[in-house]
């Protein structure tokens, strides 16, 4: 097939990940390509170019170091230039001779032009419902020029009011890339991903403390003055933030550790952090908010109730002493990268055979 991926455009498609939506693209594209497929990717202009992308937006203006786009008096808007790069795109993408296109922008314009296009979308609910791509996922529901997959049970939940037809397909992750730790040699916690307010790790931090265990925060700062503010006057000598960390050096940080701390403050569709903690060997202590109720089983982590630090604090030496095996095996049944690329194939195999 001749697939067009249309990418999320708020960071470059390339490693190392600023979060998970980026790398499920990135991955996506090298696997359906070595399947055989044909793959355009239409991305920023700093993403990798062995994935033959497509720019559809100037990278000039982002900061490799921060992840935000300088502010320029001659440009636009962040918001209006995706507007104006997504609507270049669906304006003539009918014309690249494309079998099908698949959707991952998380943006209402390709959802609202997808009724005037001849080529089939596939379309990934990779988010709760927000205001813009709900009234667009609603009114095109009404044509049905689109197929929906979302990636958690609860996701599809949450936009059941919207579109009612929303096939469920589970991240996936490489498990030969995750090194499994039977022994952790670290007596602390973990939490990694994106500083944010939406990821709560404030509240890792604060549970942390009160169940007397060090923790190591790893990632990129997504919000400057959500980590000045809430985080950084949490730190220190018993917890330690080391920044963004290359695969191995966070494979390690992860499979030495007795636990991983996961406190999403919103509706979480699913968290890669969750398959790669498990396929380390890491049990998980968290919410019990959007996917982690579905991702999370009794044998391999402990759930407080959302916001609650005290009860996180419990479930964290709850979650320190589950078998380590069953982490590992849940993630090889349930997280297996190539069972994705399959469903997805056969998804986007599906829409040449209705297609006029």
């Amino acid at each position: 097939m001749k697939i067009g991926i249309i990418a999320h455009l708020k960071h470059p498609i390339r490693s190392p990940f600023r979060g998970g939506l980026e790398a499920f693209t990135f991955d996506i594209c090298k696997r359906l390509s070595k399947r055989g497929h044909q793959v355009t990717l239409f991305a920023s202009s700093k993403s990798d170019a062995a994935l033959n992308v497509y720019p559809i937006l100037d990278d000039s203006s982002y900061d490799d170091l921060t992840g935000f786009r300088e502010k320029k008096p001659n440009l636009s808007s962040e918001y209006m230039a995706e507007h104006h790069a997504y609507m270049d795109l669906m304006q003539h993408i009918d014309t690249m001779d494309l079998d099908v296109i698949f959707n991952n922008s998380l943006h209402y314009v390709p959802v609202t032009m997808a009724g005037m296009l001849n080529t089939p979308m596939l379309t990934v609910l990779h988010t709760p419902p927000f205001f813009e791509l709900k009234n667009a996922v609603k009114l095109e529901s009404r044509s049905g020029s689109i197929t929906y997959v979302t990636v958690s049970a609860r996701n599809a939940e949450n936009w059941s009011p919207y579109t009612t037809a929303c096939t469920v397909i589970d991240n996936g992750i490489d498990l030969n890339n995750w090194k499994f730790y039977e022994q952790p040699e670290g007596e602390y916690a973990i939490w990694f991903g994106r500083i944010h307010p939406d990821k709560g790790t404030h509240l890792a931090i604060e549970a942390a403390k009160l169940a007397g265990i060090p923790l190591k925060i790893a990632g990129a700062i997504a919000d400057e003055r959500y980590f000045k503010s809430s985080v950084e006057p949490l730190l220190d000598h018993t917890i330690s933030f080391l920044g963004q960390k290359n695969h191995v050096e966070l494979n390690s940080l992860i499979g030495n550790a007795r636990v991983t701390l996961v406190t999403p403050t919103w509706e979480e569709p699913f968290g890669l952090v969750i398959a790669e903690s498990l396929a380390c060997g890491t049990p998980i202590a968290g919410f019990a908010v959007g996917s982690l109720t579905q991702l999370i089983s009794a044998e391999t982590g402990k759930l407080a109730s959302a916001g609650d630090v005290a009860g996180l604090a419990a479930a964290i030496a709850a979650a320190r002493t589950k078998d380590r095996q069953q982490c590992r095996k849940q993630a090889e049944n349930s997280f297996n990268v190539e069972i994705m690329i399959s469903r997805y194939e056969e998804q986007l195999e599906n829409l040449l055979t209705v297609s006029p």
